[in-house]
């Protein structure tokens, strides 16, 4: 699914001499591995808020990045990085305020069951590290992932996200359960997927194998963005600890007040993870990442094992959390996303009536996923049409990507400093991008 907009080297040509260059330096330097976004990728130098300028100086609307949760260059995250920087940059060895600071404003925001966080660079180490803790709290090695979950790419990690594709194969361990679809599945959503999670777990009774945790990202990105109807989860989370198994919250896509509804996804499903994973978004574009989890997992695992990242909640990195932190706080962040959000998805749903390739709109507060087919009887996924209006939106200086099974639905997850003139915006240019996709 991360091919989706990929830029395919036969459209070089269109690119300036330039780009072309720079383009044979990364597949020299860089290798093949890589991927650039867009049929005509794009030579970014500078971003400021919900824009993302290139090399000439163009301005685009960014309506992807969750990496830059709080909008590109925050002055307060700047700002407290520079500080931080000029003062000391060690490793968690020795005693240091601002790391405890974070971690007690961090678990001041979760549920009281959670009381230690283990600091980590990205969000694929924190998952790799609650693989660990899982399987020694509960002595099993089975894991329960959806079809196409993304939850990182170490080696343990890739094995079960199965949107990094055909190349990465799937853990002996692991098994797939259908996302929670209502628009295509099942709309008794909490029943069906909790189904698919008892399946996983009767097949891992008949092989023998010991569960040891199900880990979802509540926003279900890589699926096609699944969000309705909050509390669908409980039922399947009593199925997996039922059988000996932990529910891990991978919050990385969904955390720090994107949903709007709530600082973290699974509260809007009224749950209690075991273990909490966060990444991206969490200091603002810095990598600083962490898990938060229930001290009886981490007792006999931290007795037997020595935990250590040399760069895992350094001071510089704790710094930039704190700043996300104080702005989520003081600039209303998860209001202002419920409040865009919904303003947007009304947009959206109007732009539907008069479109019939937008079979769905769905999301939470800035995380909204728009699903088009080919007609809205069949709900057939238009995967052709998809690729267009992405590559589309980006010759109109609007950035997007799409996910789902059939790589279909447009995935909109800006900045979250994005207001509705940029709604505004966004709505208008899909709307000429729909169209002139459809001529």
């Amino acid at each position: 699914m991360h091919m989706i907009n990929a830029y395919d080297p036969a459209n070089a040509g269109e690119l300036g001499d330039a780009d072309r260059e720079l383009l044979r330096r990364r597949e020299r330097l860089l290798g093949p591995a890589y991927r650039l976004f867009y049929a005509r990728p794009l030579h970014l130098v500078r971003g400021d808020g919900v824009w993302l300028y290139d090399a000439d100086g163009v301005a685009y609307l960014d309506v992807y990045n969750n990496v830059a949760s709080l909008g590109h260059c925050h002055p307060r995250v700047v700002e407290a990085i520079a500080r931080q920087a000029a003062l000391l940059n060690t490793h968690t060895r020795y005693l240091h305020e601002t790391v405890l600071a974070l971690a007690e404003r961090l678990l001041a925001t979760m549920p009281a069951a959670l009381g230690h966080v283990m600091f980590t660079c990205t969000g694929s180490e924190a998952n790799d590290l609650a693989l660990r803790i899982a399987r020694a709290a509960t002595g099993g090695t089975g894991v329960i992932v959806t079809k196409l979950a993304y939850h990182g790419v170490t080696s343990a990690v890739a094995e079960f996200s199965p949107s990094l594709g055909d190349g990465v194969a799937t853990g002996r361990d692991v098994r797939l359960v259908p996302a929670p679809d209502g628009y295509r599945g099942d709309p008794a959503v909490g029943p069906a997927f909790a189904r698919g999670v008892m399946a996983a777990l009767e097949e891992f009774r008949a092989a023998g194998i010991r569960p040891a945790m199900l880990i979802l990202d509540s926003i279900f990105s890589s699926d096609g963005v699944h969000a309705d109807p909050p509390g669908f989860l409980q039922e399947a989370i009593d199925a997996v600890r039922a059988a000996g198994a932990l529910y891990v919250a991978d919050e990385v896509q969904a955390g720090f007040g994107r949903t709007g509804a709530a600082m973290w996804g699974f509260l809007r499903h009224g749950v209690q993870p075991d273990m909490v994973s966060m990444g991206k978004p969490m200091g603002n574009g810095h990598p600083v990442a962490g898990l938060a989890l229930r001290p009886e997992l981490v007792r006999d695992f931290g007795a037997r094992a020595r935990y250590f990242n040399t760069f895992g909640g350094n001071p510089v990195s704790a710094a930039a959390a704190m700043a996300v932190l104080d702005a989520l706080e003081a600039e209303g962040i998860q209001d202002r996303a419920a409040a865009v959000g919904a303003y947007l998805v009304a947009g959206l749903r109007r732009l539907a009536a008069a479109h019939e390739a937008i079979g769905d709109v769905r999301g939470a507060g800035l995380f909204i996923g728009v699903d088009l087919v080919t007609d809205r009887q069949s709900r057939a996924p238009d995967r052709d049409l998809a690729t267009r209006v992405v590559n589309g939106l980006r010759e109109r200086r609007v950035l997007i990507s799409a996910s789902g099974p059939g790589g279909n639905v447009v995935k909109i997850r800006p900045p979250l400093a994005f207001t509705r003139d940029n709604a505004d915006l966004f709505l208008a240019t899909l709307a000429d991008t729909l169209t002139a996709c459809q001529a």
